[in-house]
Order: structure tokens, then sequence, then C-alpha cells
């Protein structure tokens, strides 16, 4: 008769990998666009400038919450690491022992003796990951500073599935060109993913048992 698994092994199992696709979870609202402030109705003192009012330099240039942004997105990262070490280390004793006395009984080879060790290692490591496109976000946030925090989302829907991009970080407002467009590389504190799910996705993931036994795999 086969031995039945039971019911707590079978539960780990099934829980393994939904707890650790929790560890990542990402509120759904997290890069949600942001829609522009109501601006209040200007005070009626017969000033010529009011409050909240866009001056003449600065154009059409972004710079208020709700304003669309577009970000380049220039991601481009290579690393590598290598290291090689190498040890080595011998010895040896010998002795004669004299042809006359006791000790005339050992030859040679009973009071000799050596011995060596020896060592090399050697690991390499490479990695290069690049991004290229455009996004468009909406500003969240304008601080004091002046620096603005950005945040928005791209869906695909394809014919085999779904792309998203996403992306949020804080920028400043020098860095926003006249046609409201800015390079991923000058925004600090980036959170830029990219993901999918479909069958093309599903392809290329293991499956939650192998991924179980990955894990506690000792080798």
């Amino acid at each position: 008769m086969r031995p039945r698994l039971s019911s707590a092994l079978i539960f780990a199992l099934a829980a393994a990998p939904h707890g650790a696709a929790a560890k990542d979870k990402i509120p759904e609202d997290a890069f949600a666009a942001t829609a522009p402030a109501p601006q209040a109705p200007p005070p009626p003192n017969g000033a010529i400038f009011q409050g909240g009012y866009v001056a003449l330099t600065s154009g059409g240039r972004a710079g208020r919450v709700g304003d669309i942004v577009t970000i380049q997105l220039v991601e481009r990262t290579v690393a590598s690491k290598s290291n090689a070490a190498g040890t080595q280390r011998g010895g040896s004793l010998g002795l004669t022992p004299p042809s006359t006395g006791p000790l005339s009984l050992f030859s040679p080879s009973d009071i000799a003796m050596g011995g060596s060790n020896q060592f090399k290692g050697k690991g390499e490591a490479s990695q290069s990951n690049q991004l290229a496109g455009e996004i468009s976000v909406t500003i969240a946030e304008v601080y004091p500073n002046g620096t603005m925090l950005v945040k928005g989302e791209k869906l695909l829907t394809l014919n085999r599935g779904d792309e998203r991009v996403q992306i949020s970080g804080l920028i400043r407002a020098i860095d926003i060109g006249p046609d409201n467009r800015i390079a991923s590389t000058r925004v600090a504190d980036a959170n830029i993913r990219y993901v999918g799910k479909g069958e093309i996705a599903r392809a290329s993931r293991q499956g939650w048992l192998q991924r179980f036994f990955s894990m506690i795999s000792p080798f």
C-alpha cells in the first residue's frame, strides 16, 4: 500500500507559494493616476495676480498636482564580479637510522613521511538589464522644496496575456524638459515594475510544487 501524504504536509505545500506572493503584495492603488486638486475661487479683492496663477515664463510645463509628465525609460545596468584563490603547501620528513645498534632494525622507509595540500577556487557572476520606452505619469504631491512625487502605470492587453509597466518616484522641476519629458535616470527613489500575466508568463515560471522543493532543497 502506498504511503499517503498527511493533511498538514499537503496544506504546507499549498500555502508555501501563496505566502511568498503575499509578501510582495502591493496595494492596487499604489500606482493609480492622481486627479488635479480643485482650485479655490479667487477672493474678490481686485488684485491683478491671484493665488494659483501660472507664470508666463513657465509655459505649459507640469508643476501642479494632477499634471502629466512623460518618463523616458532608459534603464541599463551591467554588473560583473569575479574572484579566484589558490593555496598550496607541501612538506616531507626523512631520517636515516644508524647501521649498527638497536635502531638498525628500522629501514629509512619506515621513518620517512611527507604530505601536501592544494586548493584552487574560482567564481564569476554577471548580470545585465535593459529597459527602454516611455510612460506618462501624473504628479501626486508637490513638496515645499520643489520636488514632486509622480506615479503611474501602463497596461497592455495582448492576445496572449497582459503586460503592466508601473513607476513611482521623486523628480525635480528643473529636470523636466519643455515638452514635459524627463529621463528615468533623473527619478529619485524610483520604483519601476515590469510584470505580466497570461499563458506566456505562466509557461516561464516553475510549478508551485517545484518551487516548494527548490526552497527546502539543501543542494
